[in-house]
C-alpha cells in the first residue's frame, strides 16, 4: 500500500482554488464568500472580492486583519453527502500591492476565467469593480478522510498540491458515468460477493489512488462509506493515472471473477 498525501500536501490542494470558500474575518458579523480564489507556487490565497464590500473598505484604512479561510472540497458528482474535507487557513487578510495586482488578479483568471478582472490593475482602484486579498497564513488545519490534523506554516508553504487538481473533478465524472461496472469490481474484490451489494461512486481521485462511495441499497441499512483504492506507486503525469486506475480495474476484474 502507498503512502497518501501528508496534511500539508491535502491542505495546499484544497486551497489550490478548484474548491469554493468562505472567509470569516475579526469583527465582521457575517462569513463572506468569495468570489473566486487561487493560490500562488508559495500557497498564499488570492482572494477576489467585491471593491464595496465593508471588508475591502476597511482594509483601505486598516493594513490587515485577523481572518480565516474556509474551504470546502465537495465531490464533482450528486450525492447526499458531497462534502469531501474542509480546510481552514488561518491568518491576516490584506489587500494586494498596487503593483502586484494585476499579476495576482492574472493568476485568478487562469483557474477561473472571467472578463472583469481585465480591469484590476488597470484602472483606478476605487473605480474597480473587484479587488484582490491576499492571506498571510499562520496555521492551516485540514479535516478529511484521513483525519483531522493540523499543519504548521512551514509545511503548507513547503507542500505542493496534487498535481491532477485542476482536471480531477472532470475524471472523476467520467469515471463515476462510464465506469461503474469497474467501480463494483473493486469492492468484489476486496469484500467478495455480498447480498445486497451496494452502490459503488466514484467520488475522489489522486495521484495516490482512488475513493469510492459506497450507498446499501437497502433502507435502514448500513450507513454510506467511502473506501481508498491505492496506487502500487504515486502517479506523476496523466498518462500515467489513466494507466493506474485502469491496470487496478483489470486486475478487480479478474480477482472477482
Amino acid at each position: 500500500m502507498t503512502k497518501g498525501p501528508s496534511a500539508a500536501e491535502r491542505a495546499r490542494t484544497l486551497a489550490y482554488g478548484v474548491a469554493g470558500a468562505t472567509l470569516a474575518v475579526l469583527g465582521l458579523d457575517e462569513e463572506l464568500t468569495v468570489a473566486a480564489h487561487a493560490t500562488g507556487d508559495d500557497g498564499v490565497p488570492l482572494l477576489l472580492m467585491p471593491t464595496a464590500t465593508p471588508l475591502v473598505q476597511t482594509l483601505r484604512q486598516e493594513p490587515d486583519l485577523p481572518a480565516t479561510l474556509c474551504v470546502t472540497d465537495l465531490a464533482p458528482v450528486p450525492l447526499a453527502d458531497r462534502v469531501r474535507g474542509t480546510a481552514w487557513l488561518h491568518g491576516w487578510v490584506s489587500e494586494v500591492p498596487l503593483d502586484r495586482r494585476r499579476e495576482a488578479a492574472i493568476r485568478i483568471s487562469r483557474l477561473h476565467p472571467r472578463s472583469d478582472l481585465l480591469d484590476i490593475g488597470a484602472r483606478i482602484p476605487a473605480e474597480q469593480e473587484w479587488t484582490v486579498l491576499c492571506l498571510d497564513i499562520a496555521e492551516a488545519e485540514i479535516d478529511d478522510l484521513w483525519g483531522d490534523e493540523a499543519v504548521e506554516p512551514e509545511d503548507y508553504a513547503a507542500a505542493r498540491p496534487d498535481p491532477f487538481v485542476a482536471v480531477e473533478p472532470g475524471m472523476v465524472a467520467h469515471l463515476d458515468a462510464e465506469h461503474r461496472a469497474e467501480l463494483v469490481s473493486l469492492f468484489r474484490a476486496r469484500y467478495g460477493q455480498v447480498s445486497p451489494e451496494p452502490v459503488v461512486r466514484a467520488v475522489g481521485l489522486d495521484r495516490f489512488g482512488l475513493r469510492v462511495r459506497c450507498t446499501p441499497p437497502a433502507s435502514g441499512g448500513p450507513a454510506p462509506f467511502d473506501l481508498r483504492f491505492d496506487f502500487p506507486k504515486p502517479v506523476r503525469d496523466l498518462g500515467g493515472l489513466r494507466c493506474a486506475y485502469r491496470k487496478m480495474f483489470g486486475f478487480a476484474r479478474d480477482s472477482a471473477a
